[in-house]
């Protein structure tokens, strides 16, 4: 009999499979009546027990369940008997498990007397699906109306629901109902409370679930840890696994691989490699790939990449995922050469790697010639089909700005259609980087025009540009978006508002800003420091230093850089030389500027000996002719022959044309009346003049910046210049005739 009723519920799938609506009603209606529902009732049960069972194409497998559930509806008649809630679940499970959830809720409204497992199937299928989590909310309070009393699954599922969305308040008052129906005691509904806090960014509500639990299992145990590790409180963690290692409970895979990822997080290698050893001592772990994963991240994120390669090499068959871990760790070290050799066994493996594979290769091939590494990786990206990736297209910007190719960069910029925040902000950065301040403001004002909303990293990239352009009024106006956007508070931002404004002469606006910063960092002492010196209040500059070195700061080379210069515009050769002694105690390797302004000050207080020495014992003398030029211009103020000849030859002998030195010797010995190697040297600069290129000076005036070269006669307003220019010139020459008359009457 059982046969029979199961091929008669199989010809009414065939039917209606084939049949439009009308037919498909009809028919189903005409074999409800032949058979009566309580007759074809084990038949549908049977028939969707086979559907869920089935291999067949999911597309497939719903349109015979929605035949079921028409048939189901047609037999329903009010002379017939309600259909069992048994079938009625089977249906409703079978909606759910292909994801049709809008055929489950239309099952569900339809049946007269639902039981609290068909609300459990549907309640769980909404929280398992982002874009019907909110309705899970709505499900569950039909189900307290309809008098029903929840379960556990209830509960579960909504608050499944209240963490997708985030929803904190959702997901208390669950809680609350669950206490009151006495559900805390249960083996689920507490992890599931976990795992909603965690979710919903509450770790301490968390942990009180967790501490209230009387007999916590792995899984909690794992939820909590995952939770605390998430939110950075990796000792919290490693708390929790010191106590479940203690009470008898075995740390399963997913355990070590959540605090693992937590120690590299936090780079506590300490802590990461005792996880390690008990992870090689322990005689239940057979470690499985993703823990093998996590402690290849871990060793690669806490900088230790020797350990990192033995992982990775003790890892049978690598994935994708390890192969993009080991690469990032090289690139955290600022290996490029070793993360491309792995990109390139990477790819004889036959593993296609990724966008995250192509951004962590990519990044780290910056510190390599684009030439032989970074071009090639982009035509890779394009061969790939990523080369649309935000994600991929920012990293490639960063290499080509970082090997000074900005052209590259702006093509590929405005190749990719949709940009993202970083990526302006990488444009922005970039050129200001290069000292294109113009060029990098313009970016920074066309990405607010394009409504992105401004981080620390692009308004600090901004002021660095307003500070090396000399822009006072630019960098006013963004000291304004600065406050408003709200990121007055971070110390990045603060801190370039310092050099701004110190840069361009405003020591007041520095200062004040200085003070409202409750830890200036080592950028913010040295903007005041160089601020203060490069203005001519040394005083100050040296009194500073002092407060920044009893704060328990170590100063670095741009310290010193500001306080030699600091010393050299004022002709202190004594602190001069007592900060040059202390420089060489902290271990800093003196630079090119720090010669420039050591030099500089020996040379301009008549020490030309010293400066020889120096200069002499510099690694930059044979690489930078600046260095005996400034000797040679001394020369010239102090009449010293042999000494400035030599400098010249020096200078001379790494640039041949070099106006400037050819200048400086001619006034030299013009100063001591030498007038034919004078005649000499003038024509040697003459032959070479018609190659110089013309120096510029730029003023700003209402907002405009008017740039000047020698000969100019290109500007608009070049005749009230030359107007200007020759009434500054007779006032000049009245006054110097009218100090003239006063000695002479004297």
């Amino acid at each position: 009999m059982a046969t029979l009723l199961i091929a008669v519920a199989t010809q009414t799938l065939l039917i209606t499979n084939g049949c439009g609506c009308a037919h498909r009603a009809s028919a189903c209606r005409s074999m409800a009546s032949r058979l009566g529902f309580s007759n074809l009732e084990p038949a549908l049960a049977a028939a969707a027990e086979a559907l869920f069972r089935s291999a067949s194409p999911p597309r497939a497998v719903l349109r015979r369940a929605r035949a079921l559930h028409a048939l189901l509806a047609v037999s329903s008649l009010p002379s017939a008997p309600r259909p069992a809630t048994f079938l009625v679940n089977q249906l409703l499970a079978l909606y759910c498990r292909h994801s049709a959830v809008a055929d489950a809720l239309a099952l569900l409204r339809s049946t007269p007397y639902p039981s609290v497992v068909s609300y459990n199937t549907v309640l769980s299928a909404l929280s398992r699906a982002p874009r019907h989590a909110p309705d899970a909310f709505g499900l569950f309070r039909r189900l307290y109306a309809s008098g029903l009393r929840p379960t556990a699954p209830s509960f579960c599922a909504v608050l499944r629901a209240a963490g997708a969305l985030r929803d904190g308040r959702a997901g208390a008052a669950a809680h609350s109902q669950a206490l009151a129906l006495g559900f805390l005691a249960s083996d689920i509904v507490p992890t599931a409370l976990l795992q909603m806090y965690s979710g919903c960014g509450s770790p301490r509500d968390a942990n009180q679930v967790f501490d209230e639990m009387t007999t916590p299992d792995v899984v909690a145990w794992n939820c909590v840890m995952h939770c605390n590790v998430r939110y950075g409180y990796l000792d919290r963690a490693l708390r929790k696994f010191r106590q479940m290692v203690s009470i008898g409970l075995v740390p399963t895979e997913s355990t070590l691989s959540s605090v693992l990822s937590g120690c590299g997080r936090s780079g506590d290698l300490h802590h990461g490699r005792a996880l390690h050893g008990w992870v090689v001592k322990s005689e239940e772990l057979d470690p499985d790939l993703p823990l093998q994963n996590a402690l290849l991240d871990m060793y690669c994120c806490c900088g230790d990449l020797d350990t990192a390669l033995r992982v990775f090499q003790s890892i049978e068959t690598p994935d994708l995922v390890s192969w993009n871990t080991i690469i990032a760790g090289f690139s955290g070290v600022g290996d490029g050469w070793s993360a491309v050799q792995a990109f390139v066994q990477l790819k004889a493996v036959s593993c296609s790697p990724d966008e995250y594979t192509f951004a962590a290769v990519v990044s780290a091939a910056a510190v390599l010639p684009a030439m032989f590494s970074g071009k090639p990786l982009h035509a890779d990206v394009i061969k790939a089909g990523w080369e649309s990736s935000v994600f991929v297209a920012n990293t490639l910007i960063n290499m080509y700005f970082t090997n000074e190719e900005p052209g590259s960069a702006q093509i590929l910029f405005d190749s990719i259609t949709v940009k993202d925040v970083i990526m302006w902000t990488e444009m922005v950065a970039g050129h200001s980087a290069l000292g294109e301040g113009e060029v990098a403001l313009k970016y920074f004002i066309s990405m607010l025009e394009e409504g992105h909303k401004v981080d620390n990293f692009s308004l600090s990239s901004a002021l660095n540009s307003t500070a090396d352009l000399a822009g006072l009024k630019q960098g006013e106006m963004l000291h304004a978006q600065v406050v408003k956007s709200g990121h007055e508070g971070n110390i990045c931002v603060s801190g370039s508002l310092v050099d701004m404004y110190a840069k361009n002469g405003a020591l007041g606006g520095a200062h004040s800003i200085f003070c409202t910063i409750q830890k200036p960092d080592l950028k913010c002492w040295n903007s005041m420091i160089g601020g203060y010196g490069n203005h001519g209040d040394s005083e100050m500059a040296f009194k500073l230093f002092g407060d920044m070195i009893h704060g328990g700061l170590q100063p670095d080379h741009v310290t010193y850089i500001s306080l030699l210069s600091a010393c050299s515009h004022r002709g202190l050769v004594e602190k001069g030389k007592l900060y040059w002694l202390c420089m060489m105690n902290d271990g800093i390797v003196p630079g090119f500027k720090h010669y420039t302004s050591m030099v500089s000050l020996l040379s301009r207080t008549g020490l030309l000996e010293e400066a020889v020495d120096l200069i002499n014992r510099s690694p930059s003398a044979k690489r930078y002719p600046e260095l005996w030029r400034i000797l040679l211009s001394s020369c010239v103020t102090f009449k010293d022959l042999s000494i400035g000849v030599h400098a010249a030859q020096q200078a001379l002998e790494q640039d041949p044309d070099d106006i400037s030195t050819l200048i400086l010797l001619s006034n030299l010995y013009a100063s001591l009346g030498k007038w034919d190697n004078v005649s000499e040297i003038r024509r040697r600069i003459r032959g070479l003049m018609t190659e110089k290129e013309p120096g510029l000076s730029w003023i700003e005036l209402k907002e405009m910046v008017h740039v000047f070269s020698a000969d100019d006669e290109c500007h608009t307003q070049i005749d009230d210049c030359r107007d200007e220019l020759l009434r500054i010139k007779a006032n000049m020459e009245l006054l110097d005739s009218g100090e003239n008359d006063l000695v002479s009457n004297g």
